[in-house]
């Protein structure tokens, strides 16, 4: 099983998300992600740091561990080709350590560029083209495509890493996990569901499944409860509305309502760790390999000594599809 730690970076300015990753490396973790945004969920996270240079500042600082992007929309507000020469350049500097997770996006991040929000179906229809015009720029050379929503034109990526990063595909269904299975090297999910590891399987894919886990550690449960709902209310109202919202005031209007005992469904909390690890058990029988742990709670350098002291030795003994770990 393959460990990662979520690099919260709406809610931590850049340097101290670049300090959160040596940190990890030095916990043990074997890989950060960090999320891909414009805004911030809510205004209290109060920070967005852009993804592309925190991963260099991170690449120079760390030497093992692996980096990810969880996830990049390669579509609206940055274009393929752009995407396909920072994961390439991204993945010279880290010398091979980074993996490009890609989806479809949020309108809170894509909306920026005044080029409007299309419906869900043709969003995965433009990840499509995207993911294959970052492939064709992978490839070397010059080239053009001419695709129902994306173009490029005469287009070259000249520093190119000998292999290319992985594309892990975010899936939310069905549909986008057999695109995962079809165009990618793995796939990211965010629900202990085998809805969607069995349609990435079913599909032919064979590759790493990646998943964020819901946790907050505290030094007791109020506090982490408290912590959980300040950080991650957004994440109660799910993907159709997360999606869909354009700004922050929109996410803080939408989760007014949600109290602390909301948060307790799903949530590892607290300073026990068989709470944490039941719900960390629920994604490894899922199907993922690559549990990226998210901590919602109000000390990170708490939750990393709770790692290493509470969760390291049994999260890695878990196996994939083991209900009983």
């Amino acid at each position: 099983m393959r460990v990662g730690y979520k690099l919260f970076a709406e809610g931590f300015g850049p340097r101290e998300i670049v300090d959160q990753a040596v940190r990890a490396e030095a916990a043990g973790f074997d890989f950060v992600e960090v999320s891909d945004h414009f805004h911030p969920w809510l205004y209290s996270h109060g920070h967005s740091g852009f993804v592309w240079s925190m991963l260099a500042a991170v690449a120079e600082r760390t030497e093992r561990i692996q980096m990810a992007t969880g996830v990049t929309c390669p579509t609206i507000r940055v274009h393929p080709a752009i995407v396909a020469q920072a994961a390439a350049t991204t993945a010279l500097l880290s010398e091979g350590r980074f993996v490009l997770g890609l989806g479809s996006g949020e309108r809170l991040n894509e909306h920026v560029v005044g080029k409007g929000w299309p419906n869900a179906s043709a969003r995965q229809e433009m990840l499509r083209e995207a993911i294959e015009i970052i492939r064709l720029l992978w490839s070397g050379g010059y080239h053009s495509y001419e695709g129902r929503h994306l173009a490029l034109e005469d287009a070259r990526v000249f520093d190119l890493p000998e292999e290319p990063p992985p594309i892990i595909v975010a899936a939310g269904g069905e549909r986008s996990a057999t695109m995962a299975a079809e165009l990618g090297d793995g796939m990211f999910g965010t629900e202990p569901s085998r809805v969607l590891t069995g349609a990435y399987e079913n599909n032919g894919g064979d590759g790493p499944l990646y998943c964020e886990v819901p946790l907050a550690w505290a030094p007791d449960e109020a506090s982490a409860l408290d912590a959980a709902r300040e950080t991650f209310r957004f994440g109660l109202t799910g993907w159709k509305v997360m999606s869909e919202l354009p700004n922050p005031v929109n996410f803080e209007a939408a989760t007014a309502l949600i109290t602390r005992d909301h948060m307790r469904d799903g949530l590892g909390f607290g300073p026990d760790p068989e709470r944490h690890l039941a719900v960390i058990r629920q994604f490894a029988a899922a199907g993922y390999d690559h549990l990226c742990l998210v901590n919602s709670g109000p000390d990170p350098e708490g939750f990393f000594r709770f790692f290493e002291e509470e969760l390291a030795e049994p999260v890695r003994a878990l196996k994939r599809h083991d209900a009983t770990s």
